[in-house]
């Protein structure tokens, strides 16, 4: 392995261990890791997302998609929006919470609710699921959703100042400098043994989680990755591997990547919930 040690030489502020809470929390999800969003139940959100999966607070998806209901005491529509994979997504305002991300995407599985570093609560839910029901999850998780903020608030208060911004940004240059130099050859050695293709990989200074597959089997990988202990980087990177074949969190996905972590994406999950990206 090549030597970063001038590299990460005071890098604690950067990608310190945090034990005090979770940098995203969501209700209702697979466990994910957000190893990317697929992040943050985050236990591995297909992403994981900067540290977390979720404890379990699942509302069945049933019956025919229905026209959305006007969301009434809940909040003001704000805006609408459809991409390319034709998810559904919008924000309005709610009185207790403020503004909340609304998508419906043929990639959720179940109701879900993340919570992510900022306070801002995003609510998924699958085709299938009419708008009424998930609100009805929204307000029944209401005060899961403020709890979640509070001890994520008390966290941020507990770490240290972080960087002045010209130091941080040389700091991270260094990251990324490292991460060119490992990570591609770090994927490719885990797909060649593993026998799992990727399209594309992308390195990224991404905050919100460690690493991404698209359905397109691109990869997507955060520079904020060279501040864990290598089994943890592998980790991820198996982790989006396995996308490549389960694009969900699937008992078939958690079984492929136990499996090839040995027995231990249990271990491996708790492990990283004791990181964050700062």
């Amino acid at each position: 392995m090549i030597g970063w040690g001038d590299v990460f030489e005071g890098l604690g502020k950067l990608g310190r261990r945090v034990r005090a809470g979770r940098d995203n929390e969501s209700e209702g999800a697979e466990e994910t890791g957000r190893i990317g969003e697929t992040g943050d139940a985050n236990r591995p959100d297909r992403a994981v997302r900067n540290g977390e999966a979720s404890r379990k607070g699942k509302l069945q998806a049933g019956g025919p998609t229905r026209q959305p209901a006007r969301t009434g005491a809940t909040g003001r529509t704000a805006r609408v929006g459809t991409n390319a994979r034709t998810e559904r997504v919008e924000t309005f305002d709610h009185p207790r919470l403020g503004e909340v991300t609304l998508a419906q995407s043929p990639r959720a599985r179940r109701v879900s609710i993340r919570v992510q570093g900022t306070g801002a609560v995003r609510l998924s839910y699958p085709f299938g699921v009419s708008r009424r029901r998930a609100l009805e999850f929204l307000e029944e998780k209401i005060a899961w959703i403020l709890a979640a903020r509070e001890r994520m608030a008390r966290k941020r208060a507990a770490l240290p100042p972080q960087l002045p911004p010209a130091e941080r940004k040389a700091r991270i240059e260094e990251l990324r400098r490292a991460a060119k130099a490992d990570l591609p050859e770090r994927i490719a050695r885990l797909s060649a043994e593993t026998g799992l293709r990727y399209e594309k990989l992308s390195i990224r200074a991404s905050r919100t989680k460690w690493g991404s597959c698209s359905g397109r089997n691109h990869i997507s990988l955060s520079l904020f990755l060279m501040t864990l202990p290598e089994p943890l980087r592998d980790f991820v990177i198996l982790h989006e591997l396995c996308h490549t074949v389960h694009h969900n969190h699937s008992e078939r996905f958690h079984a492929l990547l136990d499996r090839l972590t040995g027995g231990r994406e249990k271990e491996f999950n708790r492990e990283l919930r004791h990181y964050a990206i700062l």
